[in-house]
Parts: structure tokens; sequence; C-alpha cells
């Protein structure tokens, strides 16, 4: 398995990705390989600055970055050979099996629907985090991709996030809630509440009602549907909880550096833990991580992406929607 990592990707690159990838190949299988993609000249000499170098970390170049004032929708013409380009053409054309990125998350997802393309029956691809809670993480779905969204959409997200959580996150029967201001049915406005009617009436969804904010830390369901601007929302809350938290203190703490109780409450809180965000619905896995990831984000981000591969996500949700496709094509 090759996995192809953008090489200059967080706001520190490449530090955080060399050493997450060094890190990923110490503790993943042995038939995994990491492929750097990137100014070859920089990625080396970052790379120089450790004692070993795996067999199975490579240098692919590429010789531009995006830069956060480049266009999303523009960069795969504008930019070819950015590293974030590169990388996804290298999975188009079979040398990779996935792409892990932690640039700019309109031109991972611009760039991958342009080359991977949407998987037959599905009418927006979404992006699905996975958020810590006190017992196991739950997938979001959508944490913004789509701003606004038909209630035929939520159903399409509800499917990719169920394949998701049961063969990469070993759910057996993913729980799938609606976030929403109450848990009665009816409650919200128009788009949840006409939702709410067709995830209860939905063929293989384990439909368990409305999600109220305060469920989520409890771990009360496995998938949570929302629009991409309410999960943009949570997403970004989720992020600075750590922060926040430990500010009136006056101090900054590594999560790895503490031990006992107090790392395992920032663990809990700490989103970096669960790895990167897939882009759910494209035919190939892309992988879109925060662009403040420290190297144990990045090495996680390669775990989910290896784990994505190895269940066949892509394939186990083009059956799925394949099988449900004539009712949402009906919806849309």
């Amino acid at each position: 398995m090759r996995i192809a990592l953008d090489g200059m990707g967080t706001d520190r690159a490449p530090m955080p990705e060399v050493t997450g990838a060094l890190q990923a190949l110490t503790v993943l299988e042995s038939d995994i390989e990491v492929v750097l993609i990137g100014d070859e000249e920089i990625l080396h000499k970052e790379i120089g600055r450790h004692t070993q170098c795996p067999e199975r970390l490579h240098v692919h170049h590429a010789s531009d970055r995006v830069t956060a004032g480049d266009a999303a929708a523009s960069v795969i013409r504008k930019k070819p050979e950015s590293s974030i380009v590169v990388g996804l053409r290298l999975q188009q054309e079979g040398e990779v099996d996935a792409f892990v990125s932690a640039g700019s998350t309109g031109a991972i997802m611009a760039t991958s629907l342009f080359t991977l393309r949407r998987l037959p029956g599905i009418d927006r691809p979404a992006v699905g985090t996975p958020l810590p809670s006190i017992r196991d993480p739950f997938l979001l779905i959508d944490s913004g991709a789509n701003v606004d969204c038909k209630p035929e959409h939520l159903v399409q997200f509800a499917h990719l996030g169920s394949v998701y959580a049961r063969h990469t996150m070993g759910r057996a029967e993913p729980r799938v809630s609606l976030l929403n201001v109450g848990k009665e049915p009816g409650k919200g406005g128009e788009l949840v509440a006409d939702t709410y009617d067709l995830l209860a009436e939905e063929p293989g969804i384990c439909f368990v009602g409305n999600a109220e904010g305060r469920d989520l830390l409890r771990g009360e369901c496995d998938v949570v549907v929302c629009d991409g601007f309410v999960g943009n929302v949570l997403l970004k809350f989720y992020e600075e909880v750590a922060a926040s938290i430990l500010s009136p203190l006056g101090e900054e703490r590594d999560v790895d550096q503490e031990s006992g109780g107090l790392r395992d409450v920032f663990r809990i809180l700490d989103h970096a833990e669960t790895g990167g965000a897939p882009l759910l619905g494209v035919g190939g896995v892309s992988i879109i991580c925060h662009g403040e990831s420290p190297p144990r984000a990045i090495r996680n981000a390669i775990s989910v992406a290896a784990r994505a591969v190895r269940s066949d996500m892509v394939g186990h949700s083009a059956r799925n929607i394949g099988s449900s496709s004539t009712r949402v094509e009906g919806m849309t």
C-alpha cells in the first residue's frame, strides 16, 4: 500500500509532515509505504534532520504548492504541479492508493472531485470528520463541504457516514442521529424536519432520531448528520476546546507529555487524536487535515488513510449507494 502525503500542506511544512510520516512508519504494518509530495530539495533537507529514514519513505517531486490566496476551483488549472494536484493525480493514475493533505481544504475538495470523480448516485460528496467523545469517536458529516443542502443530500450523507462507520470505524450497526435543537420529531427548521421524516423511513440506516449538541460528547451515536454550515461551526468549536480550557491556566501543554488522568482528559478533547477527515462520496481515498496539524495528527491521518484502503471504503460506499440509488435519484 502506498499513501501519498502532501509534504507542503501544513502551516509549518514540511516539519510536521516528515516527522508524522516517520512516526507512522514505525507503528503501521510493514507493507505500507509513504510517498512525500513536494519540493524534493526541501523535503530531503528536512528528512536529513532525522537519524533514520526508512526505506518505505519516498519523495516525489512537485515544484509548486497551493497557498491560502489561491482560488480553490482554479488550482488544478493554474497550479498543475502543486503538491495537492500531483498527489491526487498519482492516485488517479493508480500509482498510490490514498492521499493525505493538510493544505487548502477547498483545493483538496475541488481537485479530488475533478480527479477522483463522484461515485455513481452521489449528488454531493461530504467531509466526514471523526470527533472524540467520552466513549468512542463519532463521525460528523458534513463538516464543511456543503453549506446549502436539501433533505435528500443529508440522506446521502447518512448512507456515506454509515458505510464509513461500519467498515472503517468498526461499528457493527452504526447509530445515525440528525443534529437538531431538540429530540422530538418536527423540531428545528424545514431542512431538518423534512430530513427526519426521510431518515425515519430510509432502508439501510439505523436512525435513532435527533441529537442535541450536549449528546455528542456523551457518545450516544456513531454518525451525526448535518449540513456543512452547522457542521463546520461545530468542528471549529471542537478544535478550540482544549486550548480554551488551558488558556486560563496561563500555559500550553503537549498532550503527549502529559500523564495519568490529565492526559486522558486532554486526549478526549484533542481532535488531533482522531486523525484526518475523509472526503466521502468520491472514487478514491482523500484525507483532509487541519493546517495547524502537529506530527501526531499527520501520523494519525496516515493511519486513517490506511484503514480506509484496507476496508475497501470506496467499494463499500459505491455498493451501498448503488443499492439505494433509485430512491436517492428519485429524490434529486
